[in-house]
């Protein structure tokens, strides 16, 4: 039962219209106005939702202060329509009626200048939001503001669909994109294989002994890579893709494992309980880890090869699930009928609520460990969320159909 509580919590899917949130002093942000080329606006029925995912990624970003009014005018025209002078920056943009090509252009309205020119394209129209995340990315760049390029990676998660029946997905950051990659059993805990996000590892439990698979992206090839009795899980990839974390049961008790690729198993964790959720912090000597240790589940640390195991510094006493980017960590907290999510340090008693209300839970960084990604239910609604550190900018995606198992991105 424990470890069901540790592992198999589940959330409903499917995100509609982003709500955003945001905290930070508007004043002190940019501000930008987003124009359709009147040519080709209203032509599909994405144009709309190309127009909020814009909108909403500048939000996000939290460097701007964005003009949400819908304008029409030409791409091609340097002339500045008179209630937009008072803005610093225009972005114009052509999305096809195909579905699949976007050309935008940053303007400096001070000056008329072009800041930035660029055309995007995807293979398929439902691939559409990416065009959106990558177009904000280049802006954001182009303006040198801090890298927001989280918004271009894939969410992995696992969803269940019937009992024993589980399918694992890919989808863009807002759920706007969703689609199926493996199907058929019972298929859990996807985790992308490295940094370019070019294969995952996923654990089925399809035959005798849970497996841990490897899937090419681009081929679709499946490798296995270890089998075992009990519980088997990937919590972690190393930077470098070669060591992964295993969460294993052989002896009937789960502890951390590492498995080197091209190599063997190393043992981390010997407990008579449950040592489980095992992620590598700092140069990856050491790892974070939950543990019920002390009767229920906390947080602790321990070097690799070490046998001394630490309690890391953190509130409250019941964690049941953590995440770890560099020295900081993310854990889950039970504060009555509320689970929150606290951002902490496993060098020093730092601690920073992220949330304060309804169910959190799975919390998990980006990959530049700026923005953190949890799962919310609140009244009986659930949603994804989304925490931009460094500027409180927040997005909830209210979810309307199935249920999550595990999510990586």
């Amino acid at each position: 039962m424990r470890l069901i509580l540790f592992f198999l919590l589940t959330f409903n899917l499917f995100a509609v219209d982003a709500e955003l949130t945001i905290e930070k002093d508007v004043d002190s942000k940019a501000s930008i106005s987003v124009i359709e080329d009147e040519n080709s606006a209203g032509s599909s029925r994405f144009h709309q939702k190309m127009f909020n995912l814009l909108i909403n990624d500048l939000k996000m970003s939290g460097h701007f202060n964005i003009d949400t009014n819908y304008h029409k005018g030409s791409f091609d025209d340097v002339m500045i329509a008179p209630e937009l002078h008072d803005r610093e920056y225009l972005l114009k943009y052509n999305y096809s009626p195909s579905g699949d090509k976007l050309d935008i252009k940053l303007v400096q309205v001070y000056d008329n200048s072009v800041l930035l020119q660029k055309g995007y394209s995807v293979n398929s129209a439902k691939r559409y939001p990416f065009l959106a995340h990558n177009a904000i990315v280049d802006i954001n760049n182009a303006l040198n503001y801090e890298d927001i390029s989280w918004m271009k990676r894939h969410l992995i998660f696992s969803k269940y669909i019937a009992p024993r029946k589980s399918e694992i997905w890919v989808a863009d950051y807002t759920l706007s994109f969703a689609n199926v990659i493996v199907r058929g059993g019972l298929n859990l805990f996807p985790k992308w294989a490295n940094q370019n996000q070019t294969a995952f590892y996923y654990t089925s439990y399809n035959s005798l002994l849970p497996t841990l698979y490897r899937i090419d992206m681009s081929t679709g090839n499946r490798k296995k890579i270890i089998s075992s009795e009990g519980m088997l899980v990937c919590s972690d990839v190393s930077r470098d893709g070669t060591r992964l974390l295993l969460t294993m049961a052989p002896h009937g008790q789960t502890d951390i494992y590492e498995y080197t690729i091209g190599g063997g198993t190393k043992r981390l964790t010997k407990f008579g309980g449950i040592d489980v959720n095992g992620k590598y912090i700092g140069d990856e000597s050491k790892i974070v880890f939950v543990s019920n240790r002390m009767g229920r589940p906390n947080i602790y640390t321990k070097a690799i090869g070490s046998s001394s195991v630490s309690k890391v510094p953190q509130y409250g006493n019941y964690n049941s699930s953590c995440d770890a980017f560099d020295q900081y960590i993310l854990y889950s907290v039970k504060e009555g009928k509320s689970v929150n999510i606290y951002l902490g340090s496993v060098y020093s008693s730092y601690v920073r609520p992220l949330t304060s209300n309804g169910i959190n839970q799975l919390p998990r960084f980006s990959s530049n460990g700026r923005v953190v990604l949890y799962i919310k239910k609140i009244g009986g609604k659930n949603s994804i969320g989304y925490m931009n550190l460094a500027t409180k900018d927040t997005a909830l995606y209210p979810m309307i159909s199935g249920k999550i198992q595990s999510i990586d991105w």
